[in-house]
């Protein structure tokens, strides 16, 4: 399941051309939507799909088991680290240009992955859509920021979120039918209308606007230089889970992905006010703060995601369908208790909702522990933590959003909220990694029990220190 961005991400609505025709507004939302649920919805239903997958593709003697974390962290990996560059981009050539460019990318890929005959054909796959989706999704936000002003943008842009919400919940479920009925395949093939349809309503509806005021350069080093990072982080978590590589060469990639991140602090220094990350937003203990607390609160949900549908399908005999049917409490109570949090809680600290609902998330992570092997009571042993989990995100989501704009001048408040939206996505993409581990021991159903509940342990304690991230770093403030 994607996890509901922190805030809107890198693009300066602001400073725009003037914005298209009124007339035009309901299209420019509506192939906004259609673009964007594109990555909403793969972000979700492919969690659903990892065993399917791996049993089907582990072909020819080979078990891609400890590899099938590639799957979702070849979409993360740049998506997490080019998303802030493609809202730049779409700022400088055009955001309609960029959204039709990311959508037609992601149909291209999508079908690459239903047809795909090898693992590695369909991690290729999985890569270009992350691309894909790093480029349409901060501009189909920009396109709704061109073409809407005052009350008007705040509800396309609420309109813009909860159809991410919906899509989180329509998703999972969708595709465990489809996964169960007609194949994984089916999952990418859906995709090709929705984004059709979406090119054609942007192409003949949508006026196309850039930012005429910027002078930026666009930071393709610092890309590069995150993206080879991330990478190099991502495949050597993976490699420690597998017994084939060697722990020297894993050293070797951690300590490369560390230069890596050496240089790409270095060049965001030099670059200046044209870096991806300009270092003036970390000023304040505030959004450093926030900035820990997105990883690691992000990184367990991400995580969750991801291992309790596989742990359901692989240990506790789910259909696909019911595993993704499992994780509804997640979006409904997330996007129904964000609104209530937002309008009734304005007289409570952001510090205290966010390390509070912190904690809640940590209780209802750690009650997972409770879980067993073979048939399972859902209603006590998931639903239960699963309803905690959502009802402390709910205290988190809204609050965060506040939180790192109030954190930052106004100046800096589309980099602030994109490098936060990009920070969950990395924290999940390390997570996911992280995950290696417990799809390596799905041989055995004891061993994945214990690996499940491992995952558990740790994930509560990230969440606990997310809440030390806000406790201790955040200034009193009001929501």
């Amino acid at each position: 399941m994607t996890s509901p961005a922190p805030a809107p991400g890198g693009t300066n609505a602001a400073a725009t051309t003037a914005p298209g025709p009124p007339d035009n507004a309901r299209y420019v939302l509506a192939a906004s939507v259609l673009g964007s649920s594109l990555a909403f919805i793969d972000g979700s239903v492919v969690n659903v799909a990892l065993p399917a997958i791996a049993a089907n593709l582990s072909t020819g003697g080979t078990d891609i088991s400890a590899d099938i974390s590639w799957i979702v962290t070849a979409y993360l990996v740049p998506l997490g680290a080019l998303t802030l560059l493609g809202g730049a981009m779409g700022d400088r050539f055009g955001r309609r240009r960029l959204f039709v460019g990311g959508v037609a990318m992601f149909v291209v890929a999508s079908l690459v992955c239903a047809v795909a005959r090898s693992f590695w054909m369909l991690v290729a796959g999985r890569a270009l859509q992350g691309i894909a989706a790093a480029i349409l999704m901060p501009n189909s936000l920009a396109m709704l920021g061109a073409a809407f002003s005052g009350d008007g943008r705040s509800r396309a842009i609420a309109t813009w979120a909860a159809a991410g919400s919906l899509t989180g919940v329509i998703g999972p479920l969708l595709g465990g039918v489809l996964i169960d009925t007609l194949g994984w395949r089916t999952i990418f093939l859906l995709n090709i209308p929705v984004g059709i349809g979406a090119v054609l309503l942007a192409l003949h509806h949508v006026t196309e606007t850039r930012d005429e005021s910027t002078s930026h350069k666009s930071d393709w080093s610092g890309s590069l230089a995150a993206t080879a990072s991330l990478a190099l982080l991502s495949w050597a978590l993976n490699a420690a889970a597998s017994a084939q590589v060697s722990a020297s060469v894993t050293f070797t990639s951690l300590a490369a992905a560390a230069v890596l991140a050496g240089i790409f602090v270095v060049i965001e220094r030099v670059k200046k006010q044209n870096a991806l990350v300009p270092g003036a937003i970390f000023a304040t203990s505030n959004f450093i703060g926030l900035t820990l607390l997105t990883f690691l609160l992000y990184a367990a949900l991400t995580g969750l995601t991801i291992a309790l549908p596989f742990f359901l399908i692989s240990s506790a005999n789910y259909s696909a369908a019911a595993a993704g049917a499992a994780l509804l409490p997640i979006p409904i109570v997330i996007g129904v208790g964000s609104r209530l949090v937002a309008a009734y809680t304005r007289a409570i600290e952001t510090r205290t909702l966010l390390t509070v609902g912190s904690l809640i998330v940590a209780a209802g992570v750690f009650l997972y522990v409770r879980a067993t092997a073979g048939d399972i009571d859902y209603w006590q042993l998931i639903f239960a933590p699963t309803l905690i989990v959502a009802a402390g995100m709910a205290l988190c989501v809204a609050p965060l959003t506040t939180a790192v704009v109030d954190a930052v001048d106004a100046a800096h408040v589309g980099a602030a909220s994109g490098l936060n939206s990009a920070t969950a996505r990395v924290g999940g993409l390390v997570a996911a990694a992280l995950l290696a581990f417990l799809f390596v021991r799905q041989g055995s159903s004891e061993q994945l029990l214990q690996s499940f509940r491992t995952a558990a342990v740790i994930g509560a304690a990230t969440c606990v220190a997310a809440a030390l991230s806000a406790a201790l770093l955040m200034k009193p403030a009001r929501t």
